[in-house]
């Protein structure tokens, strides 16, 4: 039987050259058949060979068979190239996302564009476009809404658990305190899920994060961005963790029962404290650093002495403790549970002793477990100090807190956003200028990031950050309030670059 081979081999432009044999086109009385013998060392692109290695039907003409091979070979292989083009330009899904939903007069809105410089962190050289700003960032509407200026998502919202509203852009545009000018760097190095990141005490460039598969990974934001060092030692996910006053240390909790002690200056482990329960949440006391916080799925608060790793006194509650906070002074624990009840905590900053003060329950029938609970010193809003609370099912609530009756809890508002199914934090925003209203940031199942001012009744949602591809499950500001980092399902941390307001 004659054959005719067709190889393939990398030509200028990344593609591929057919050369045949010798023997072209001899033709045989049993077969008609052209056997197509590809070269793998070649083949860049896994997925050619789905392309040349379709099933023939019986019935079907082995010219036509092969040219189509050709054709979808030649497909294939054009689109893994273009994107691999993108990628070497050190841009990546945003902008090849965007580059795809371009609008019709996408030539005559384009604007001049500056050079990108590709690394392992994916930094990204911003542009000072405004057009340019809004295809990066994407901030209210997708590059496919911008003549129609219809809604990019769905996302519905409540105020005071009484009034609805969906998260149109208010005609005015995003609000300015809250603008970005897109992404300061990516970190993509993780291949688990981010639970959790923090940047430093009063440091503006040390990010933290932790991730589903037992890693710490300590960054730098400040150019170039880069990965300083990845600490390996929970079996399980990492469910918290926190900075020392001095940055020194971290102390992080997780499902494998542990809490481990790092000194970031060497990289290593120095302390490993065991439990019999998963550990859920922690935190160092803001004024005696000694004192370390623990809240676990035994229904405890565990207060340990952070030099020896010894048991100091515990308090035990109706549920397992999920989130907590210490106000600034350190005299006060503020803890959510998984029912969705918030604890007012006492404690005695030189003994540890813990004593519980107050308890909020939940309204909603369903109980859902706490997420998030933050504690600020001031708010316009309530004027005085202010907790912010998170439960699963959506449900944000904002509290006033009185410091001189043991942290009696006051809800000021709520927030209804949608249901989660993952655990999704989110935060304060930064408290910009007194004729600001009162913001906070959350992460979304919908890959966005939202931001909500809590004193509208209406058109609460005043900006919307799109980059990731998965949930997003974890927001966190730096000390200088200039950048905002996120995390996702994928593992994939973004580092938004907040910009400059007069």
């Amino acid at each position: 039987m004659a054959e005719g081979a067709i190889t393939n081999n990398c030509s200028k432009e990344g593609g591929t050259t057919e050369t045949e044999n010798n023997n072209d086109c001899i033709n045989n009385t049993d077969n008609d058949i052209k056997i197509l013998t590809v070269n793998k060392a070649n083949v860049k692109d896994p997925e050619i060979f789905s392309c040349l290695l379709q099933p023939a039907t019986s019935d079907s003409d082995p010219d036509y068979i092969g040219i189509r091979r050709l054709l979808l070979a030649r497909k294939v292989e054009s689109g893994s190239h273009r994107r691999l083009d993108w990628r070497c330009n050190g841009k990546g899904y945003v902008a090849y996302r965007n580059y795809i939903r371009r609008p019709r007069n996408w030539e005559n809105l384009q604007t001049p564009s500056h050079l990108s410089t590709p690394g392992n962190s994916g930094r990204w050289v911003l542009t000072s476009s405004p057009l340019s700003h809004m295809f990066e960032v994407e901030s209210w509407n997708s590059s496919r809404d911008l003549q129609s200026g219809t809604l990019a998502s769905n996302h519905r919202t409540s105020f005071s658990s009484s009034i609805s509203d969906s998260d149109r852009p208010r005609r005015r545009g995003v609000e300015p305190a809250y603008s970005f000018v897109g992404m300061h760097c990516i970190f993509d190095q993780c291949k688990a899920a981010v639970t959790v990141l923090k940047f430093g005490h009063m440091s503006s460039d040390l990010l933290a994060y932790g991730a589903s598969d037992g890693t710490l990974t300590l960054c730098t934001v400040s150019e170039p961005p880069s990965v300083i060092k990845q600490l390996k030692g929970h079996s399980k996910d990492v469910t918290d963790f926190d900075f020392s006053s001095n940055n020194q240390y971290i102390a992080s909790s997780s499902l494998d029962k542990t809490v481990r002690v790092w000194e970031l200056s060497k990289g290593l482990c120095i302390r490993v404290i065991y439990g019999v329960s998963s550990q859920m949440c922690i935190r160092f006391h803001p004024v005696n650093n000694n004192f370390l916080s623990v809240g676990n799925a035994s229904k405890e608060i565990t207060v340990f002495n952070f030099s020896t790793g010894r048991i100091i006194t515990k308090s035990v509650f109706d549920s397992e403790v999920t989130s907590m906070d210490h106000d600034h002074t350190g005299q006060l624990i503020f803890c959510g549970d998984a029912q969705g009840c918030i604890y007012s905590v006492s404690m005695d900053s030189r003994t540890g002793a813990l004593s519980r003060s107050h308890r909020h329950r939940s309204s909603n029938k369903q109980k859902c477990p706490v997420t998030t609970v933050q504690y600020r010193s001031f708010s316009l809003l309530a004027g005085g100090p202010v907790l912010l609370t998170c439960t699963q099912d959506g449900s944000l609530s904002f509290f006033s807190v009185a410091l001189e009756v043991q942290g009696y809890l006051t809800l000021r508002c709520s927030l209804k956003l949608s249901p989660r199914i993952h655990t999704v934090r989110s935060s304060f925003c930064p408290l910009l200028s007194l004729d600001k209203g009162e913001y906070i940031v959350s992460g979304s199942e919908d890959s966005s990031v939202y931001f909500y001012d809590l004193t509208r009744p209406k058109h609460i949602c005043v900006n919307k950050l799109q980059g990731h591809r998965f949930p997003v499950i974890a927001v966190a500001w730096n000390h200088g309030e200039n950048f905002l980092a996120s995390s996702d399902l994928y593992g994939v941390v973004i580092v938004w670059k907040r910009a400059k307001t007069s």
